[in-house]
């Protein structure tokens, strides 16, 4: 099956983009019809993506774990792991960065991981120990001195002084996108450090910044370690070279 999730993971992001696209930027798109397993709302576009994803992936011997639902436990060895829209915020109000995020993995090991931008086209994979690509052509990270560089950050308050040590602060609000541009070399490190960002938010991510070269590790600078669940939040910092990456460690623990 292991190369097969390519074909799969592309499949269901087209026929998401079917059903969605027509709904950007409309109020509809952003009703609220509940909340998800970690508390937050679902909008309606979140809801109806989703089970589009569900739909393909049901007769799959897979485990499930997606953002609205939460965990699909099936006695599979594989998990996939999905945000049906990561950034359904900007969908809903018409900013357009937003995407499909696909992680599979094997145990706790990662297999590949996808994630397909809605209004570019882009999309992104990640193959364990044969790179990341986009649209089938190598891409890798592109290190850059840290005043040189675009950093994504996510904070509370903490390490804002890092605005003043870069040459540019970026955010999105689709994390997953933001690592992805990071594996292309579009920016240079990416940082959340509100403890709330999900598994089904960065798990395909990681994958793909992981074999474009990025360092991937928590606010600790210990080896990101996520738990295949839609629940846990957690702190993470992605960066292009390790003089960035020691930087920004830095000055999130006083050093």
């Amino acid at each position: 099956m292991d190369e097969m999730w390519n074909q799969i993971g592309y499949s269901i992001a087209k026929n998401i983009e079917k059903i969605v696209m027509p709904l950007f930027g409309t109020r509809k798109a952003g009703e609220n019809v509940g909340t998800n397993v970690s508390g937050d709302v679902t909008k309606y576009v979140d809801r109806l993506a989703e089970d589009v994803a569900l739909e393909a992936l049901k007769p799959l011997p897979v485990n499930i774990v997606s953002e609205e639902i939460g965990t699909l436990d099936r006695g599979s060895d594989y998990t996939v792991v999905i945000d049906p829209i990561d950034g359904s915020y900007n969908f809903s109000v018409g900013v357009p960065v937003f995407a499909f995020s696909f992680g599979v993995f094997k145990g706790r090991k990662p297999v590949y991981g996808s994630v397909y931008e809605f209004t570019t086209g882009r999309y992104f994979e990640g193959i364990p120990g044969k790179g990341a690509y986009l649209n089938g052509e190598r891409i890798r990270v592109k290190p850059l001195p840290p005043e040189r560089a675009a950093l994504s950050l996510y904070t509370r308050g903490r390490g804002t002084e890092l605005a003043g040590m870069v040459k540019r602060i970026r955010v999105l609000g689709a994390i997953a996108v933001e690592l992805s541009y990071l594996a292309m070399g579009s920016l240079q490190a990416v940082v959340d450090v509100r403890n709330y960002v999900r598994p089904t938010d960065i798990a395909a991510a990681c994958i793909i910044a992981k074999e474009a070269g990025a360092l991937v590790v928590d606010d600790g600078g210990r080896e990101l370690r996520l738990e295949l669940n839609a629940e846990a939040g957690n702190n993470i910092v992605a960066a292009s070279s390790e003089e960035l990456l020691e930087m920004i460690l830095g000055v999130m623990n006083g050093g």
